[in-house]
């Protein structure tokens, strides 16, 4: 079953990349941008045709695609270029791609509630809790609903295994709706225990068991909303530990190691229904991923561009001059090559890491 979710997870992958280039896409053609070609796929070109301004190609390698548009880093003198557009339209069009993205993340997390998982909605309403727990000690009460531990929100279940590690378990700050109003628990000890499983095993837990939404439409929207925002968090909680140390660049997969996760969750599930439920889950997650780090105010991303959008756009109307697009042109070449090469040292490490296994 390997070749399957291999095939899969590849799939996925030039999935994302040609949605989000097809958020740019259609961004442009409302907007009244040029648009040169666009492309399903990469590389060499297997056959295409012209569509009034447009040229439209598929190409041999199925990864992704792209969306050329005229005038990107330069003024070629066609009214309709990029860079001669409205700055709200450049900054819509910019943002497309991963909003697309975030739109694809949260379609198949609502699939997946809806349909395959919906035990995944699992909230923060006590259903019971043990005596013994650190939690009943100090007063928390079934019908109790965890809103927030450390002044970070929790949605689901799955946030308290998401926030482990980010607040002082011995002395931070529980917030709790009870009969529909907030009660705040200062200095309050947020333990695990060790508890007996029934079996002759023992695990620790908070001593809690919490319950199951009841799927409806909106109760399936409102989780998948909830999870693609545990997705950005997740990310964003991964940029921060790197840069505090707390997580190392070994620690950073590339494309082989996220296909590399995405093969081995299918191969542990129980069937293959189950193993390709697994894969779209990680993928849902790979299109949120894609989309807050696109975003980022980083040169050769969308993020970038639209920093550079918005200097530009305060420049020019405090000087009434425009920088030369050429100048950052160059500053997203130069940070192009940078990323592809740091690109390049994850696919090594990745395949070195499988590799070892």
């Amino acid at each position: 079953m390997s070749a399957l979710y291999i095939l899969l997870a590849i799939l996925i992958f030039g999935f994302l990349i040609f949605i989000h280039e097809l958020g740019h896409f259609l961004a442009a053609k409302l907007l009244g941008v040029r648009v040169n070609e666009f492309s399903i796929n990469m590389g060499p070109k297997l056959f295409g045709w012209k569509r009034g301004e447009t040229q439209y190609s598929f190409r041999l390698i199925p990864i992704g695609g792209y969306c050329a548009m005229e005038g990107e880093d330069q003024d070629t003198g066609d009214p309709r270029c990029f860079v001669n557009a409205a700055w709200w339209r450049r900054l819509i069009i910019l943002c497309a791609g991963s909003f697309m993205n975030l739109l694809t993340g949260f379609v198949v997390v609502a699939l997946l509630f809806g349909f395959a998982i919906p035990g995944a909605m699992q909230h923060t309403k006590i259903s019971s809790i043990d005596p013994a727990s650190a939690l009943a000690e100090q007063g928390v009460r079934v019908g109790d609903e965890i809103w927030s531990i450390d002044g970070k929100r929790t949605y689901m279940r799955v946030d308290l295994d998401l926030l482990e590690g980010r607040f002082d378990p011995a002395d931070t700050e529980l917030v709790v709706v009870r009969d529909g109003e907030k009660v705040t628990f200062e200095h309050f000890r947020m333990e695990k225990r060790e508890f007996d499983m029934g079996n002759g095993e023992k695990a620790l837990l908070y001593g809690i068991s919490l319950g199951v939404a009841e799927p409806s439409f909106s109760t399936v929207n409102r989780y998948a909303a909830y999870q693609c925002v545990d997705f950005a968090r997740m990310v964003w909680y991964g940029l921060s530990d790197l840069v505090t140390g707390r997580a190392a660049l070994k620690d950073v997969g590339g494309v082989i190691g996220a296909v590399d996760v995405m093969v081995q969750s299918g191969e542990q599930a129980k069937s293959v229904s189950d193993g390709i439920e697994n894969v779209l889950y990680i993928g849902a997650f790979l299109a949120i991923n894609l989309a807050v780090m696109n975003m980022l105010p980083i040169p050769a991303l969308d993020g970038g561009r639209v920093l550079f959008l918005l200097i530009n756009t305060v420049y020019t109307a405090i000087t009434k001059k425009k920088i030369n697009p050429k100048y950052e042109g160059y500053i997203h070449a130069g940070a192009m090559i940078l990323l592809l090469a740091l690109m390049a040292v994850l696919l090594v490490k990745d395949v070195i890491v499988i590799a070892k296994r």
